[in-house]
């Protein structure tokens, strides 16, 4: 899917939704949604996908650190049985010394627990960019809701 999604963008396609799910023939998939922008080859993406909170916090900063941009989440049934987060990040290709950002991943089972740890954080000045329920690796539902500032 990522080179697929690279490929798209060196066409000139950009990156507008994503989601997870049950199609009517495919079974379980992931559907991407991109539009044909002017400018070919614009943009680069980083695509990542886990079932683990850790990881995913890990590889957000990475690509954070890297000047990539959180542009959309989704969960799916990966073809080992479990359920995933997958994460598109987006980055241009000649906008210079690119912005880096700090990513904050929270998850929880708990709604309570979201709202105040989603109020600390933005006392902190990250800003909530997108949010989904997956199953974690105990079997149990969470959410998980990724935050994101400008890093100094």
């Amino acid at each position: 899917m990522q080179k697929e999604l690279l490929e798209a963008a060196d066409a000139g396609f950009r990156f507008v939704d994503v989601m997870g799910g049950s199609t009517a023939l495919g079974g379980s998939e992931v559907v991407i949604i991109m539009t044909k922008e002017s400018s070919a080859g614009a943009y680069e993406y980083r695509l990542m996908a886990t079932s683990k909170t850790s990881t995913m916090q890990k590889e957000l900063q990475e690509a954070g650190d890297a000047g990539f941009e959180y542009k959309g989440q989704t969960s799916f049934k990966s073809a080992f049985g479990g359920k995933e987060v997958l994460t598109i990040l987006e980055r241009a290709k000649d906008a210079g010394v690119p912005t880096r950002f700090e990513y904050r991943l929270l998850a929880t089972s708990k709604t309570s627990t979201m709202q105040k740890e989603l109020s600390e954080a933005g006392d902190h000045g990250f800003e909530f960019v997108g949010m989904t329920v997956a199953k974690t690796l105990m079997g149990g539902d969470e959410v998980v809701s990724i935050l994101r500032r400008k890093a100094k």
